[in-house]
């Protein structure tokens, strides 16, 4: 795959979820997009096909009541169809807070994102924090 294609995907999925839209973040999807959250906790796992991404990423923003923000921290980096992003993310909860860094792989097919990984910089706090009650 041409790294420009990727690249411009990988700006696509940064302005969207810097503008919370979460509609235009799904539409970067392909139909059976996989995405690995990390993690020991209730939203953990491998999320398979974009209306099951969409429940886990609505029931992410149902816990935090909107709070949850992602933002990047450094360049974008490509490497043929994968991309990288360096990220801090926080969000409140119940009472519970999280603040971390982190890295968003993806892999870009067609012009969309067909699979995502995410690596949290302390991953049993984000554990706590989703599973805190």
């Amino acid at each position: 795959m041409d790294s420009s294609t990727t690249l411009a995907v990988a700006g696509k999925y940064a302005d969207a979820v810097a503008a919370k839209d979460f509609g235009a973040v799904a539409a970067l999807f392909t139909e059976d997009v996989v995405w690995h959250q990390p993690g020991d906790h209730r939203l953990a796992g491998a999320h398979v096909g974009g209306d099951a991404v969409a429940r886990m990423l609505g029931a992410q923003l149902a816990a935090t009541n909107g709070t949850l923000e992602i933002t990047p921290t450094g360049p974008t980096m490509v490497n043929g169809a994968l991309f990288t992003i360096p990220v801090h993310f926080s969000a409140r909860r119940d009472g519970a807070e999280m603040a971390m860094a982190g890295v968003d792989v993806f892999r870009v097919e067609n012009d969309r994102i067909a699979e995502v990984w995410l690596f949290s910089a302390d991953q049993e706090a984000e554990n706590a924090f989703w599973d805190a009650n």
